[in-house]
């Protein structure tokens, strides 16, 4: 893809004190990714030539979260406001001859999308700099869109600086910008702190602009909640609230049946093929793959996982990273995978643990069995082959291979290797003691 005449900057120096964490505010996850790996992600779809991330508050944790991001950094060290805070760019791109988008990186929920229809507007318009804007019931805390009456923005009043009819305009300021440069850098100079914060506001460059005989416009977002910003955990929950539901209906539409999707949670990095079913209290994380016609049932938790097309998966199941279920594959009630590789028609259906091993095609695995895979310093393989079956509360102590069409008593503990077609039994031998409560009374 060509690359435009464009450059990013994501602010992200922002102490974040409402949230009340040691954690950087941006740090925090919405559906398993920070904050502002949302952004970054929204930003790179538009292909930029320069990406540069502001950081200031907890700046080392900030960078943790977007290593491997092709991503610039630019640091403030005194947060004195968001015209300071852009201008730190200025060394890495004052020179840069295009369009400069302003992204604010507790805004998880921005999509792509978006910001190239707000990218064509800017572009299209010819203003100076373009806000994106949107209408919101309940303005409050939130920059005003001051218009005039020809529809170019005037300025942008923040909420403690606002007078009391400016306070009851519902256009706001969503804090996303597209600026001409070098126009901008210019501008940024001229800043000072004439507010009731005493700090350097971008918002001012508005009508800087606007005195040099320069003009600002405003787009109106047709999806408010595209802005929402993150500041506290109420905040933080209402986003993961939103992103699940998005998750959720990218997945309906493909073809996946989600019985009540307001108690289902699905990564956004998870695949899922047509006509499985998910059942309510699902939780699907991290890069986990479903096939085709699959069934999860009630409270089934599945990581990093990956599942073959009509597998069988729950009530109360558990599948950790590195799980692997083959076609027709079942895990039941209350059984938890842990990197094995249950074969094909496969089932494990109540109360077992199944880690570090590999079962071959129609086993069945009898409630109540353990494979013994940690001896306290390493973990060791299980290997049962095919059309074995192995008897309810069974021992496999690991590193064992059971051959195939073995069949394991119920009660073992197997320790040895078990040659395939053979009956194993590794029972403590059964004393009875006649009258033996009679006595004891």
């Amino acid at each position: 893809m060509k690359q435009n005449k464009l450059a990013v900057i994501i602010l992200a120096a922002g102490e974040g004190t409402r949230m009340k964490s040691a954690i950087a505010k941006v740090a925090h996850r919405v559906a398993g990714r920070s904050l502002v790996s949302w952004v970054v992600a929204a930003a790179k779809g538009l292909n930029p030539a320069e990406m540069c991330l502001i950081v200031g508050h907890k700046a080392d944790q900030v960078r943790a979260v977007v290593a491997g991001e092709k991503i610039g950094f630019a640091v403030q060290k005194n947060q004195r406001g968001s015209g300071h805070a852009v201008l730190q760019c200025a060394p890495r791109l004052g020179k840069f001859q295009g369009d400069i988008l302003v992204l604010c990186a507790d805004t998880p929920l921005i999509t792509t999308d978006t910001l190239r229809s707000f990218l064509t507007y800017h572009r299209t318009s010819a203003h100076a700099v373009s806000i994106l804007s949107a209408e919101f019931g309940n303005p409050f805390g939130y920059g005003r869109i001051v218009r005039r009456a020809d529809g170019s923005v005037q300025g942008i009043v923040e909420e403690k600086d606002a007078t009391g009819e400016q306070r009851k305009i519902r256009e706001i300021n969503s804090g996303i910008y597209c600026f001409s440069s070098p126009a901008i850098w210019q501008a940024l100079k001229k800043i000072k702190p004439d507010n009731a914060k005493k700090e350097y506001y971008l918002t001012d460059v508005i009508e800087i602009l606007n005195n040099a005989g320069q003009t600002a416009g405003a787009c109106s977002l047709g999806v408010p909640t595209e802005i929402l910003g993150v500041n506290t955990r109420v905040e933080l929950a209402q986003a993961e609230r939103l992103m699940n539901a998005r998750i959720l209906r990218r997945h309906m539409l493909n073809g996946v049946t989600i019985i009540d999707p307001d108690t289902t949670y699905i990564s956004p990095d998870a695949r899922i093929g047509a006509d499985t079913v998910i059942y309510p209290g699902t939780v699907i994380e991290g890069a986990t793959v479903i096939g085709e016609r699959c069934v999860i049932k009630p409270h089934s938790v599945l990581t990093d996982a990956r599942v073959d097309a009509d597998a069988l998966i729950g009530p109360f199941a558990h599948l950790r990273a590195g799980s692997v279920l083959k076609a027709g594959a079942k895990v039941g009630n209350f059984s938890e995978i842990k990197k094995s590789v249950i074969g094909p028609r496969s089932k494990v259906n109540h109360l077992s643990y199944i880690g570090d091993a590999i079962l071959g095609a129609d086993v069945n695995v009898g409630a109540g069995t353990i494979t013994c895979n940690y001896d306290g310093e390493k973990k060791h393989t299980t290997t049962i082959g095919d059309r074995v079956f192995v008897g309810s509360n069974t021992n496999l102590v690991a590193p064992v291979t059971v051959g195939a069409d073995a069949v394991i008593g119920a009660g073992s503990t197997i320790t040895d290797a078990v040659p395939a077609r053979s009956l194993a039994l590794a029972r403590a031998r059964q004393i009875n003691k006649a009258e033996y409560r009679k006595k004891r009374k």
